[in-house]
């Protein structure tokens, strides 16, 4: 059986304000049921992880409610972070604290705010990834593109190394359109989906061999993590971790030196980035619609095509003869943006910060 680590943090500001600090958009269901992103994640992995192997790595603010979220995980299973330190920090403690519970363990990592089609593939995927972590490598699901994307890395593969696993050549950052486009055509390129499988035992010899300071840092509060000893001293060593990626610390030094697979994952995959991809990835009405918010939803449309309204207040929202909008109603805050600049809806999020109206976000 695998160990799954599921990091959930961040506020989501693209999805605001549906999305915030204090209640991020992992913790809100948008999978086109009741179910939450994490409680969704949790589902998707039940194949492969009983919940007495599912890890959640989240902030002190969201603790409670992801407890209540997943009560079937244990509570010892909820690590908790005093503050951001990025995500390798995130995934080194998991693994650290897995390693002193069962050494020879398996470990995936899978964020707590994507959506998967294709259930039953994904898991296949992920088995293939656990053959290859079991022979030493360290595995990276990589999705198919379907299309030239900037707001994604991607990972340049190369020839075939252990069953459906291709050696991982290097790591590309976020690229400008006409680069996106050549990697697509090429075939040689696949989406970074930030989703990992690897031995404990490996990665972490691996962190060791890049990042010694950090290693022990991690290695030092996950023996205490049982103990009384537990609080005190993550106060003393948390705060001194290095604030970097998993990508940046490990990954792409280890690719470098030929220890990185992916296996292609060629299942439907969104990151929900914004309400744009919301729109595109879960069942739309036959106007292309998306209308989202449950049984308070109270939304009425004429004449309207291909938006996504989020209606959570029970207040009537309604729209006519509009075409390509986001419309999101909270108690607190209404936003109305074309679903092509939904990206730029973290702009309005950082000038509320800047106005001092932290309130709102």
């Amino acid at each position: 059986m695998l160990y799954s680590v599921i990091p959930a943090g961040g506020s989501g500001t693209r999805l605001w304000p549906l999305s915030r600090a204090g209640h991020p958009k992992f913790l809100h269901p948008l999978t086109g049921s009741d179910r939450s992103l994490l409680q969704a994640t949790v589902d998707r992995l039940g194949p492969l992880s009983p919940a007495d192997r599912t890890y959640v790595v989240t902030g002190v603010s969201h603790a409670v409610n992801v407890s209540r979220q997943l009560p079937d995980v244990p509570e010892a299973n909820i690590l908790v972070e005093p503050s951001p330190r990025d995500s390798c920090a995130a995934i080194g403690l998991a693994a650290a604290v897995i390693a002193q519970r069962d050494p020879g363990a398996i470990m995936g990592v899978f964020s707590a705010d994507h959506l998967i089609g294709d259930e039953a593939r994904f898991v296949e995927v992920i088995r293939e990834a656990m053959a290859a972590a079991s022979a030493g490598y360290l595995a990276t699901l990589g999705i198919t593109p379907t299309r030239p994307e900037v707001g994604f890395g991607y990972l340049k593969i190369g020839a075939p190394v252990h069953g459906a696993a291709r050696q991982v050549e290097e790591f590309r950052e976020k690229p400008a359109h006409e680069l996106a486009v050549q990697y697509t055509e090429s075939g040689e390129y696949l989406w970074n989906a930030g989703m990992f499988v690897f031995q404990v035992e490996t990665f972490l010899g691996e962190l060791a061999r890049q990042k010694p300071d950090l290693h022990a840092g991690i290695t030092t509060i996950a023996a205490a993590w049982d103990t009384p000893d537990r609080d005190t001293v993550m106060a003393d060593v948390w705060p001194g971790l290095e604030k970097i990626s998993i990508d940046y610390a490990v990954m792409e030094g280890a690719a470098a030196a030929g220890r990185v697979v992916t296996v292609p994952g060629d299942f439907p995959w969104s990151d929900v980035g914004d309400f744009h991809a919301l729109g595109e990835s879960l069942p739309c009405d036959d106007a292309g619609n998306l209308i989202l918010g449950g049984e308070r939803a109270n939304v009425l449309t004429r004449d309207v095509k291909d938006s996504v309204i989020v209606a959570g207040t029970g207040r009537v929202v309604a729209a006519i003869g509009v075409d390509n909008l986001v419309i999101v109603d909270t108690p607190d805050a209404l936003m109305v943006v074309p679903r092509g600049r939904a990206q730029e809806v973290k702009q309005i999020v950082d000038e509320l910060k800047a106005r001092g109206e932290d309130r709102y976000v």
